[in-house]
Order: C-alpha cells, then structure tokens, then sequence
C-alpha cells in the first residue's frame, strides 16, 4: 500500500477515504486563483454509494493494491461462502455480502483481491436465466412486455414471445431482458 496525493490520483484507482474502501470513478482539477483542488467522486466498495469529495491538492490518500479474478463458487460454510479460482486457489468471503450475487446462479463470478482477502464478488453484467413462470406466449405484438418469474425467484420484463422453460438473457445491473438464448 502506498500514499499519493490528491493531484496523483486517477480515475480508476482503488484508495482508503474515511475508513472505507472507494473506487474513484471521477477525477477532475478545479484551478482558481489562488489554490488548485481535486474534484472527485468515489464509489464505496461494499455499499456502492456514491460520495463527492473536494480534496486539496497535496491531501495524501492511501492507494490500496487490487486484483481481479475469476471465480466459481462452491458451497456454504456457516457464516461464509466458499469460492475457488481456475487454479484451485480457495477465497472466503461473509455470505451476507454475496447473498444478492449468488441468487443469479452464474456459472463465473468475478472477485475483487485487496492485499491477498476477497473483499466483494459480483455477477458478470449477462446470465442467462431460464422462465419459471409465466402468461402463456402471445405472437404478433411487437414491442409488447410481460412479467416472468425466472428459476431464481425473481421477476423481470419479457417478450411477449417467451414461454416457461425458455432460457433468455438478462442484464443483471439493469434487469432487463435481452433475447431469447437456444
């Protein structure tokens, strides 16, 4: 871990603000006559809140080394989820803050290392899904949305055309239907 300034950081780097860790999704100089500062906006790891800070400029925040691997999850052990990498390499992380991204019951997770712990996993942006339940299919009414129940519990918006037992692709961010996947 090491320190920089506000005037060195970037958009993308991972940095200890208040206790928590942020990512910097906004990173910009605002220059007057007197004193330059640095606008920012920061997004919590685990919360995902968004914050505003104005920093000045020779401010010194710790930058946090990261990494980004892939992940399938295995099983639940008490208090804790139990995932593993494509090497065999076992990462432990509290099942409550998984517990929204295990319901899309992907076949890959993504999880984000901070100095060698599992902090968070999230779901790839698309899974395909299939439909639980459903109004039976209904052709010929372009650009028409009906709610469907997936495997997983939850209810989303989808074509007209779908049917239960039909496997179709959604957005996870969003929750939108994409198409339909054969």
């Amino acid at each position: 871990m090491s320190q920089l300034s506000a005037i060195d950081l970037r958009k993308g780097m991972l940095v200890m603000s208040d206790g928590r860790m942020a990512n910097i999704v906004h990173w910009n100089i605002w220059k007057s006559d007197r004193r330059s500062r640095i606008q920012m906006r920061l997004k919590d790891i685990l919360s995902g809140r968004v914050t505003e800070v104005t920093a000045q400029s020779d401010d010194r925040y710790q930058v946090l080394e990261s990494e980004v691997i892939d992940l399938e999850h295995s099983y639940r052990d008490g208090n804790e989820e139990v995932f593993y990498a494509k090497d065999g390499e076992e990462h432990r992380c509290i099942a409550a803050s998984v517990e929204d991204v295990l319901k899309w019951q992907a076949p890959g997770y993504k999880g984000l290392m901070v100095d060698g712990a599992l902090v968070t996993v999230t779901v790839p942006q698309y899974v395909v899904a299939t439909v639980a339940d459903t109004s039976p299919a209904v052709k010929g009414v372009p650009n028409a949305m009906k709610d469907a129940v997936l495997d997983n519990g939850m209810t989303v918006k989808v074509s007209m055309a779908i049917n239960v037992g039909d496997k179709v692709r959604i957005d996870t961010e969003t929750m939108e239907y994409k198409d339909r996947v054969s």
